[in-house]
């Protein structure tokens, strides 16, 4: 028989996590797995090694309960093993980008289980930060700042809004930093406010922010905002609730990339966002992993725009361009 571990973090959703684990583990063992559950504790990185631990000792499943910074352990300690469980999350938190990506229930945790006995999975990206892991965004500049600086009793009660109110407070604030960035298509030395690298359509409780994003495609999708003007910076939001119209401003850079090295020009500090939270300062090298770990998804409600390339399709091109030498796909690269 299979096995599966959930990893929950009791103080998720308002405490009321506890409340769910029998019938989620009962979900577990009607999907055909040997079930068991470990409560995350505040010792640091209580997740991220329990997750490590299961991974080593062969477990097939592991399912993360919580909001997007436990998902994010469970994530760092399943990535670095050469052999990698399935993975299933079940959302507790604030915003829930994760799960909203990939259509995952977020209000009702015994729904979210059910997913497994769907059946269906997606081979998900995972990006590598220098050291570190994240599932669906990695971000640096002034912009990013605000979620550090919401506390986390204020997004209990308030939820999104949280970061809306304190995003609006600090706008006044934002000041660009020299910046400099490579990825596959170039290199930008200037001023930004923030870059944004990102692998769901799903960002602080938006999906126009990235309209485009393909799951699992080996591709981040880059956005730089050059600018930190209040003015251009509230029409640049009003595009992205427009359609996602951002993406075509004169003050964007919008693009697909495979790497980022980010740095500062200057001696300042920039610090690093992995997942909403903190990850350590620039310079950093961000490399997306393609299809690094299997998620259970509702794939069905996934909008066809966003799901993978078909990987048929997708080695069929990569064997064209090898016999001929030119670049079909138009990514920049031969082969891939």
């Amino acid at each position: 028989m299979q096995r599966a571990r959930l990893i929950y973090n009791p103080t998720s959703g308002n405490e009321g996590m506890k409340r769910y684990v029998a019938d989620i583990l009962d979900v577990m063992e009607q999907a055909g797995y040997e079930s068991s559950a470990f409560q995350t504790t505040p010792t640091p990185l209580s997740a991220q090694t329990e997750a490590a631990r299961a991974t080593a000792a062969g477990f097939d499943l592991i399912v993360a309960a919580g909001g997007d910074g436990t998902i994010n352990e469970v994530v760092n300690g399943v990535a670095p093993s050469p052999k990698r469980p399935k993975m299933a999350i079940i959302p507790a938190g604030t915003t829930n980008d994760y799960a909203r990506a990939l259509r995952i229930p977020r209000e009702d945790p015994v729904a979210a289980a059910k997913m497994i006995l769907q059946g269906q999975t997606l081979l998900m990206d995972i990006g590598q930060a220098n050291d570190h892991y994240f599932m669906n965004i990695a971000a640096g500049g002034m912009l990013t700042e605000l979620t550090y600086a919401v506390p986390s009793e204020f997004k209990s009660i308030f939820g999104y809004f949280a970061y809306v109110l304190k995003g609006a407070e600090m706008l006044p604030g934002v000041r660009p930093v020299p910046m400099h960035l490579e990825f596959d298509d170039g290199t930008y030395d200037g001023p930004a406010s923030m870059f944004l690298l990102a692998m769901t359509n799903s960002i602080g409780g938006f999906e126009q922010i990235v309209p485009d994003a393909s799951l699992g495609d080996g591709k981040f999708s880059l956005i730089v905002v050059k600018t930190g003007n209040l003015g251009d910076i509230l029409v640049l939001m009003a595009k992205v609730l427009n359609g996602g119209r951002h993406v075509d401003d004169a003050n964007i850079i919008y693009t697909k990339t495979q790497r980022l090295k980010a740095a500062r020009l200057d001696d300042g500090e920039m610090k690093i966002n992995l997942d909403g939270e903190f990850g350590g300062n620039a310079p950093m090298t961000f490399v997306n992993l393609r299809q690094h770990i299997e998620m259970f998804a509702n794939v069905d409600e996934i909008p066809k725009n966003n799901l993978p390339p078909d990987d048929a399709q997708h080695d069929y091109m990569a064997e064209v361009e090898h016999l001929t030498g030119h670049d079909v796909n138009g990514n920049g690269t031969i082969g891939n």
